[in-house]
């Protein structure tokens, strides 16, 4: 799992933000990105192509703030890269704008590997948990990293919120929400 998240991610303006030397984020973002993937695993759900080229992490978001502050962005800065606050701060910047008026499913991350993607694996991957959605009538939400994945994500219902997240010094990534689609 990990090693598709590093290679999925290696070209993504956001990791290549929070880690900006090559070298450096081929060392730390597979720690990094484990974090995402316990998560997943402890708390949500894990769709993985039988073959292993893609995978999307999803967690069940209940509605309501919660009433413990989200210890997730200082574990990822603690675990993957201690010195660096870009490691934090890009996911005090996400959870800041993520919406907690309604229960909703969350794509935390999804990986298609490099060689594999373009091919419509992605849209698999998210097309089987925004079924369910539509079948149970809950909404999705997840932040768009790229211009390209926004598109995929636009194709798919999601619509923009309307407020980036403006990474200092860096990229712009897209909040976006999918309201369930009736059958």
């Amino acid at each position: 799992m990990i090693r598709l998240l590093e290679e999925a991610f290696e070209a993504d303006p956001v990791t290549r933000w929070v880690f900006p030397e090559a070298d450096h984020r081929r060392k730390v973002c597979g720690l990094f990105f484990g974090v995402f993937a316990d998560a997943a695993l402890t708390e949500g759900r894990v769709e993985l192509l039988e073959d292993g080229t893609g995978m999307a992490l999803w967690l069940q978001e209940p509605a309501g703030i919660p009433e413990e502050e989200d210890d997730t962005p200082a574990r990822m800065r603690e675990i993957a890269d201690p010195e660096n606050e870009r490691a934090e701060l890009v996911g005090r910047l996400t959870g800041a704008v993520h919406p907690h008026d309604r229960a909703h499913e969350y794509l935390l991350m999804i990986a298609v590997s490099p060689e594999h993607q373009g091919r419509g694996l992605g849209r698999r991957l998210i097309e089987s948990v925004l079924e369910r959605c539509d079948r149970d009538g809950v909404p999705a939400y997840l932040e768009a990293s790229s211009a390209r994945s926004r598109r995929l994500y636009e194709r798919l219902g999601f619509r923009f919120t309307g407020t980036t997240v403006d990474l200092p010094d860096g990229p712009h990534m897209w909040p976006m929400w999918r309201e369930p689609r009736p059958r």
